[in-house]
């Protein structure tokens, strides 16, 4: 004799027990819409900060610090050496500064801006290439923006240690009073989060050694161009308008500003280049994370 099941009665299979009943449509709709940057980001970029501290504990400590005297030699050298014989030149507003004034403002957004590239560029570039540490990561439940995040964030904080012992630094000298200066250090923050937004990104291009050399290619003229030790306005008139195209030039010119307490316009004008610069960067490196590791 055939049992019938009517349609009010739970299915059943063929041990006896009842099937889960279908899920309802909406909340099919639910899980089935598209969930924006779940691939690239998954709220776990601390996992890739705790093992880059691990790592400065371990082995990196020395390489970090090696990189703060850099511009301190820079400004012992040129501030007193070379300022000796310069004397005061024109500073923010046209008011006339002592030479050492000048240049301390600039090396130390230069100090910020190398401590970033080499965190995001040569770093990232052994870890991309050699170790292969990012495609480990992101097998895992991390996506590119924690990468990217995680990597960033490691090289802002080098680039906070600078910032800080500088200013330490530039108060135990004189050479800055008050309490205006301090903001030097987040401003230094967000130099080295512009120039750390797209280092990771363009490293990613690279696969050989001497490949990387195009970074110093870089870096050097942006140095020398940007105003660090002269003004630019001694320069040609085209060379002026590329050397303030340079972001290291609005670096520099709202590090000045802020040395000073000298506000215009001109100063929302240099944070809000680095800020489009960040915006722009995280995006640009997401992308060509996404694009070598997610295929």
């Amino acid at each position: 004799m055939v049992r019938r099941v009517s349609s009010s009665t739970t299915p059943e299979t063929s041990a006896g027990t009842a099937l889960p009943p279908a899920p309802m449509p909406e909340i099919v709709e639910r899980l089935q819409r598209p969930r924006p940057f779940r691939a690239d980001y998954s709220g776990n970029a601390r996992a890739v900060i705790e093992r880059g501290f691990q790592v400065i504990l371990a082995q990196n400590w020395i390489i970090i610090v090696s990189g703060f005297f850099e511009p301190l030699l820079y400004l012992l050298a040129m501030g007193y050496g070379l300022g000796g014989l310069i004397g005061t030149v024109a500073g923010p507003g046209g008011q006339e500064i002592p030479y050492i004034q000048f240049i301390a403002p600039a090396l130390l957004a230069s100090s910020a801006m190398n401590g970033a590239i080499y965190d995001s560029t040569w770093n990232v570039f052994f870890k991309m290439r050699f170790a292969r540490l990012y495609q480990g990561m992101v097998s895992t439940s991390l996506g590119p923006m924690d990468v990217a995040i995680g990597e960033i964030f490691m090289a802002l904080f080098r680039g906070f240690l600078y910032s800080v012992g500088f200013m330490a630094v530039l108060y135990g000298l004189g050479i800055v009073t008050g309490v205006m200066p301090l903001l030097m250090i987040p401003a230094a923050i967000l130099v080295a989060f512009g120039f750390a937004s797209f280092g990771m990104g363009i490293t990613s291009f690279m696969k050989t050694f001497q490949q990387m050399d195009l970074i110093n290619f870089v870096m050097m003229p942006m140095f020398m161009l940007s105003g660090t030790l002269f003004p630019v306005e001694i320069l040609p008139g085209v060379l002026q308008a590329f050397a303030k195209a340079l972001p290291l030039w609005h670096g520099i010119e709202l590090m000045r500003q802020l040395a000073v307490a000298h506000f215009d316009w001109s100063t929302l004008l240099h944070a809000g280049y680095f800020l489009v610069m960040v915006a722009v960067g995280l995006w640009f490196t997401t992308v060509r994370l996404r694009k070598l590791f997610l295929r």
